[in-house]
C-alpha cells in the first residue's frame, strides 16, 4: 500500500496477493497443457505478454476513452478539485488527475496503473445528483482505491480471464493447433477447450470475489478517513435509487467500467443467491450495514 492516512486493510491486502497467486497458478496450467497439446508455447507467452502490458500501461487512456472522459483543470472544474484536495491533504497522499465524463448515470471510478499515475472520474450526473458532504464521501472512497493499489490488482487480475477467453475462441477455430490433419485434432480441441473454459470460469469467480471485498473496504477506508459514514450511506442510496430513472442506453454505456465503478450501473436486483456470487459489487444492503456499523463506533450523529 501507498503511503497514506487511509487505514491500513491487512484483509484486503491477504486477499490481492491470494487471488494474483491463484490467477498465476491457473495460467500456469494453462500454459502447460497448450505446450503439451502442441501450441507454439513462445506465441502463447509473446501474444499473453505484450496483452498484459498493454492493458496495464494504457488502463487509464482505455477507462477514460471507453467513457469519453476528460482531464479537468482546477478552473475548468473548481468545486471537483477542490474536494479532491482536500481529501489527499487529509490522506497525506499525491493527488491524481481529474476527469469528469458526460454521463447522466450517477457514478464514479478511479483507474490507472500506479498511484502516481492515476485517475479519478466522476461523471456530471453524480455531480448534479449529490451534495458538497456526499460526493467528498464518494471521492474519498475512490481515493482509497487508489491508496490501496486494488486499481492495478485488478487491472493484472482481470489479464488470465482475458486471456482464457482469448484461447478458447481461438480453440474453437482450430487456428493455435499445428497439425489439424492428425487424427488426435478432435481430443486435442476438447481438451484446450475445457481447460480454457475452467480457467475462465475460476479466474471469474476469483475476480468477483476480489472485486466485491474491495468495494467493501473502500467504503470502510472512506468512511473512518471523514469521520462521515453516513455521508457516504447517503449518496449509496440517492446513487442506488437515481439508476431507476436512467435510460437502459445510458447504463449500457457504463459497462465498460462496471467492475470499478462507485456503484453497479443496473436498476433493480438485491444480490441474492447467485446473483450475488456473480456480482461485481456487494449488495446495497450490505454496503449500507457496515457503514451503520462504523457511524455506531464513531459516535456520529
Amino acid at each position: 500500500m501507498s503511503r497514506s492516512r487511509y487505514e491500513k486493510d491487512s484483509g484486503l491486502g491477504v486477499r490481492m496477493f491470494g487471488t494474483l497467486f491463484g490467477l498465476g497458478f491457473l495460467y500456469v496450467i494453462l500454459a502447460g497443457v497448450l505446450v503439451a497439446v502442441g501450441i507454439n508455447a513462445i506465441f502463447v507467452l509473446v501474444l499473453s505478454g505484450a496483452f498484459l502490458f498493454g492493458q496495464w500501461w494504457f488502463s487509464d487512456t482505455l477507462s477514460m476513452k471507453a467513457m469519453r472522459a476528460k482531464e479537468v483543470t482546477p478552473e475548468q472544474a473548481p468545486s471537483v478539485h477542490a474536494i479532491v484536495d482536500r481529501i489527499c491533504a487529509l490522506a497525506d497522499m499525491k493527488k491524481p488527475r481529474v476527469g469528469i465524463s458526460d454521463s447522466p448515470v450517477p457514478n464514479a471510478f478511479a483507474t490507472g496503473r500506479s498511484p502516481n499515475r492515476s485517475v479519478v472520474v466522476v461523471t456530471t450526473g453524480l455531480l448534479k445528483q449529490l451534495n458538497e458532504e456526499e460526493l467528498e464521501a464518494v471521492i474519498a472512497h475512490e481515493l482509497s482505491h487508489v491508496a490501496h493499489r486494488d486499481v492495478t490488482v485488478m487491472t493484472i487480475a482481470s489479464f488470465t480471464s482475458i486471456l482464457a477467453g482469448f484461447i478458447t475462441r481461438s480453440a474453437m477455430w482450430g487456428s493455435m493447433v499445428r497439425d489439424r490433419r492428425d487424427q488426435n485434432t478432435a481430443v486435442v480441441f476438447m481438451a484446450v477447450m475445457a481447460v480454457s473454459a475452467i480457467v475462465y470460469f475460476v479466474s471469474f469467480l476469483l475476480i468477483r470475489a476480489l472485486s466485491r471485498y474491495r468495494e467493501l473496504g473502500a467504503d470502510r477506508g472512506a468512511a473512518l478517513l471523514t469521520g462521515k459514514p453516513s455521508a457516504l450511506a447517503s449518496a449509496l442510496v440517492k446513487i442506488s435509487g437515481g439508476m431507476n430513472a436512467i435510460p437502459d442506453k445510458d447504463l449500457r454505456s457504463m459497462e465498460p467500467v462496471s467492475a470499478i465503478a462507485f456503484a453497479p450501473a443496473f436498476k433493480g436486483g438485491k444480490g441474492m443467491g447467485m446473483e450475488a456470487i456473480f456480482a461485481t459489487h456487494p449488495s446495497l444492503e450490505k454496503r449500507l450495514e457496515q457503514l451503520a456499523k462504523i457511524s455506531a463506533q464513531l459516535g456520529e450523529r
